[in-house]
């Protein structure tokens, strides 16, 4: 049987991330302060997005991948087409434009604080699907998009260009996967109504792999604020109930026509959720009659593995994300996916960039078996 094959294709970025010399957790207020010299380490620039994080992640986990992106003709799209082909993969089918440029952002990772982002969108606000080359994507098995929350011709109108791209990518027959990112309320991303967005694109989706953050301000932005009241400062993921805040959230997806779910939850795990069979059978790219029989209405939540050192949350989503859709492909069962994917979410989470921490799934079954204990 032929190797499966992914198009990973969407947001892509240059990450550059100072490091903080002071490995000493404080609050934030007492790190920001106007006026005050913050003493770093060198910064750590790589590439990042969903086409780097999760498209170069699945690669290196061992997956045949093909990458579409879009860059400027600027000194970090150079250094970004550089980094693709440092990583084995093929920088020439990603477009390079002149008039634009370049997307990059910038992150901060103190010590016990979430990540901070600064993000200038760039060239992705610019993409559409006459930017996808549907030739080659008509010869994968899997279709991975990533990022349209911070893609403008993905969101505006209605989320109008999204749906004729996943529309497009499904009526192919290849199995749609889609993942989100997360946007500020005060921006058009966020004036946007993205419930009806959700609800529109959801029959054109095979696996929907947002984050419960994410996915909570799209469905039920009150829902939301109330989650960051309760938290008070601390991480939403740690307050959140499973059965009181997260599943109603797949329960609506399901309700939309979603046939797998899988909700990253930060630190605690991942909410897995699947629809019956017959809705399985009809993913594309041959995975829909592979897996119908034994993932068919199926709800799980898979614990995180036990980590000594944490130095960033930078990509650890997106990588989870490339294990888990590698690991379909390589046609795994449902529990070894999830098992697979937290645990190279786990190693991604110990480097500062995305893909530092990533080896071959294999290698990641290896730790698994050796008896990698999961968080209580």
């Amino acid at each position: 049987m032929s190797k499966k094959k992914a198009i990973a294709a969407g947001h892509i970025c240059l990450d550059i991330t100072p490091a903080f010399k002071s490995k000493e957790e404080k609050d934030i207020t007492e790190i920001f302060v106007p006026g005050q010299l913050i003493a770093m380490e060198q910064a750590k620039v790589s590439i990042g997005g969903s086409v780097s994080n999760t498209g170069l992640g699945m690669k290196l986990l061992g997956a045949d991948v093909e990458l579409m992106g879009m860059v400027g003709k600027d000194a970090f799209g150079q250094m970004i087409l550089s980094e693709l082909e440092r990583y084995g993969a093929d920088s020439k089918t990603m477009i390079v434009r002149e008039d634009i440029g370049t997307s990059y952002t910038v992150i901060l990772a103190p010590a016990g604080i979430d990540r901070i982002m600064f993000h200038c969108s760039g060239a992705n606000d610019e993409f559409v699907l006459d930017h996808i080359d549907l030739d080659r994507v008509k010869q994968a098995n899997l279709f991975h998009f990533g990022y349209p929350s911070l893609m403008r011709n993905m969101y505006i109108d209605g989320g109008k260009e999204l749906c004729r791209l996943l529309k497009a990518v499904h009526e192919l027959g290849v199995a749609v996967s889609l993942d989100m990112a997360m946007f500020e309320e005060s921006t058009e991303a966020g004036a946007q109504d993205w419930d009806a967005i959700v609800r529109t694109i959801m029959p054109y989706i095979d696996f929907f792999v947002p984050s419960v953050e994410e996915l909570c301000i799209m469905l039920n932005r009150d829902r939301y604020h109330e989650w960051k009241e309760r938290a008070a400062g601390r991480d939403v993921t740690s307050i959140l109930d499973i059965e009181k805040d997260v599943k109603p959230l797949a329960d609506r997806l399901l309700s939309y026509g979603a046939k797998v779910v899988l909700i990253k939850c930060g630190t605690p795990g991942l909410y897995f959720r699947t629809a019956d069979k017959d809705t399985l059978k009809a993913i594309g790219g041959g995975i829909g009659a592979e897996i119908a029989d034994t993932w068919a209405g199926k709800e799980a939540f898979e614990k995180s593995y036990l980590v000594e050192h944490v130095a960033s949350g930078t990509g650890a989503g997106d990588t989870t994300i490339a294990a888990f859709l590698a690991a379909i492909l390589e046609g795994r069962d449902w529990q070894d996916a999830l098992h697979l994917a937290t645990a190279t979410g786990a190693l991604c989470v110990q480097t500062y960039d995305a893909l530092g921490g990533i080896i071959p799934l294999s290698e990641v079954q290896k730790k698994i078996d050796a008896g990698w204990q999961k968080r209580p």
